[in-house]
């Protein structure tokens, strides 16, 4: 009989955290977070990591287990990832659970991730700051030369991808595109997929009331004392870029607020649009719809 990954995914602010648990507990298991910026020690109110007392119910597996200023990307997720499953958890449990918003990384696991080289510092720090004093237009005509394949399949739009593909093509030599194989990697364990969601205007009001409560908790602070890092990429992320102007000056605290709400509802509309492609996603309310998935999941 297979082992079984059960996956809790949907956009922020859905409820992921209190249903795995639940379904954690349910199966006598443990929990592996799938989000990019929880794995970081110093992101802990702006990533809404889960707090005390839930860490105490059910054993959590990379949660604030990085710093900020290591290198870490998806290919080394997926990595530790595949060491947690294989050599801790299935070892004794028949069943894990997996829990986050991070859809790379869920989709490293799933499918696996093609080998990037790890980065030079150097090199990533001038080509950001050719982005913020040149803008993307001179970034997008090197890469059509060192890499036309790829910049043909390219969100042209997206700055980050970008910089990437080009770091690779500089630092490497070689196409980023060569790196690419598209091969999907098969897994020795099942996948289930659960997929969480409210109505629109209901998640919208969770978003917002999500972002006030972290402002209470601290987030400014915490925001404070990360400027040192803020060039570094963990930092460029929903809650921290926004908190980032208002101590540059280039906004108002009120309107920082409002902007990383607005910008959290979109990074979850396109949490939903891609989660949605996943064809064996199988969605629920998590308020109402309790009893239905661990029914769900027992039929699995």
């Amino acid at each position: 009989m297979k082992k079984r990954l059960i996956i809790i995914l949907g956009p922020t602010a859905s409820g992921k955290t209190d249903m795995a648990v639940k379904i954690a507990q349910h199966f006598d298991t443990e929990i592996v977070s799938a989000d990019s910026r929880q794995i970081f020690k110093e992101m802990r109110i702006g990533t809404a990591v889960p707090d005390a007392e839930t860490l105490q119910k059910v054993k959590h597996h990379l949660i604030q287990t990085h710093s900020v200023t290591e290198h870490y990307n998806v290919y080394k997720y997926e990595q530790e990832v595949l060491d947690i499953l294989q050599n801790n958890i299935f070892r004794r449990k028949d069943v894990a659970v997996m829990c986050g918003g991070s859809m790379l990384y869920i989709d490293a696991v799933c499918n696996g991730i093609d080998y990037s080289p790890d980065p030079d510092e150097n090199l990533r720090a001038e080509l950001w700051q050719r982005f913020e004093t040149e803008g993307i237009e001179p970034l997008k005509a090197q890469l059509k030369i060192l890499d036309p394949k790829y910049y043909d399949i390219c969100d042209l739009h997206n700055h980050t991808r970008i910089i990437k593909a080009l770091e690779v093509c500089i630092q490497t030599g070689k196409p980023y595109s060569s790196f690419r194989t598209g091969i999907k990697k098969e897994r020795d364990f099942q996948i289930v997929k659960i997929g969480l969601n409210f109505p629109r205007e209901v998640l919208h009001d969770r978003i917002n009331r999500r972002v006030d409560i972290m402002m209470e908790e601290g987030l400014l602070d915490e925001v404070r004392s990360l400027v040192e890092y803020r060039n570094l990429m963990p930092l460029n992320t929903v809650g921290y870029r926004e908190l980032f102007d208002y101590l540059d000056n280039k906004t108002d605290l009120a309107t920082a607020v409002e902007l990383i709400k607005r910008n959290t509802r979109r990074y979850a509309k396109k949490q939903i649009t891609w989660f949605s492609k996943s064809v064996n996603n199988q969605w629920f309310n998590p308020l109402t719809d309790g009893t239905k998935i661990l029914q769900f999941l027992s039929k699995a």
